[in-house]
């Protein structure tokens, strides 16, 4: 699906500019051109019409990309790749009780030679919904540099909502698992672990992109450009730590709660050695008095039970007292 957006440039009744960004027919100059999940033809079209290098719309278009910023001296054209959260598909996910995310990219196609931006996502995205229907504010199409640091703080606020989305559930799921020490809840952990790995792994990488574009080499920076791109870094840095705090406490969780199991463990072998070593007593008189040799009141059958019965009691009090089992 392609779209196509600019912004209009007013003022208001107390003549502070306002910015209006609406739909337009096609491409144009200083307009934003929005792919999403796009078709064969979308592909060839990005190429052949807009004139897209070949390498940027393979990278584009590659499920596999990584947050990176990429220029072509010789069209200057540029190309700006960051892995968005999102939602993992139900039939994905490790369980379909929790909210499990995973990443995926977004590209920015800057293209001087046609005064546009094009961003090309190949899922349903937040950040671009949002950009469509104006929650994000203050959008410009015309200033590309700003538009794309809009896109990214959007994204850096959208990846520290999904985090504590995780968090909150990892809580409500570790006091279930106190509870009940089911297989299921260990699979959720699992689904969280997933997550937490995915959102530290591409908060990174878009953390070295947004450092490359402080450059300002790739991209110009105008001077009211550095304060949004301060803003920026600095939303990336928190959602890092709050992801790099997160991680530790579910190793931490996990590894109590791993010795809790091998202490349960323990604890299930040392009653049934107890067990065994109780119910060993009355095989081993009954093993005695059945022999073909004479005992002491070997003529009734009561006084090896009661012996079986005495030594069973005896043993089980000395070894509940002994200090192997304490």
């Amino acid at each position: 699906m392609i779209e196509c957006f600019k912004t209009t440039v007013e003022e208001d009744e107390s003549g502070e500019k306002v910015f209006l960004t609406s739909r337009v027919p096609g491409p144009c100059p200083g307009c934003w051109v929005s792919v999403v999940a796009p078709t064969k033809w979308e592909r060839a079209w990005m190429q052949n019409e807009m004139g897209v290098i070949p390498d940027f719309v393979a990278s584009a278009l590659d499920d596999e990309e990584s947050s990176r910023i990429e220029r072509d001296d010789e069209t200057r054209q540029v190309l700006v790749i960051v892995d968005c959260p999102f939602v993992e598909d139900k039939s994905e996910a490790e369980s379909t009780s929790i909210v499990q995310y995973d990443t995926h990219p977004l590209a920015v196609l800057f293209l001087p030679e046609k005064d546009l931006v094009i961003t090309v996502s190949l899922k349903e995205n937040w950040t671009v919904s949002a950009l469509e229907s104006g929650r994000v504010r203050d959008i410009n199409t015309t200033q590309r540099t700003r538009f794309l640091l809009q896109i990214l703080l959007h994204i850096s606020k959208r990846y520290q909502i999904d985090l504590r989305s995780v968090n909150r559930q990892f809580r409500e799921n570790e006091r279930e698992l106190r509870r009940s020490m089911r297989n299921e809840e260990l699979i959720k952990m699992l689904g969280f672990e997933k997550s937490l790995v995915y959102f530290s792994t591409s908060l990174k990488a878009l953390d070295t992109t947004i450092q490359r574009i402080s450059y300002g080499r790739i991209l110009k920076l105008y001077d009211e450009d550095r304060d949004l791109l301060n803003d920026t870094s600095v939303e990336v840095k928190q959602a890092i730590e709050m992801c790099e705090i997160y991680t530790q406490v579910y190793n931490e969780t996990m590894e109590t709660f791993g010795s809790i199991i091998n202490n349960n463990l323990n604890l299930t072998m040392r009653t049934l050695a107890i067990i065994t070593l109780v119910l060993s007593v009355p095989t081993t008189v009954f093993s005695f008095y059945g022999m073909n040799t004479g005992l002491p009141m070997d003529e009734t059958w009561v006084f090896p039970v009661i012996l079986s019965l005495g030594l069973s009691v005896f043993a089980t009090f000395w070894i509940l007292k002994s200090r192997v089992v304490r």
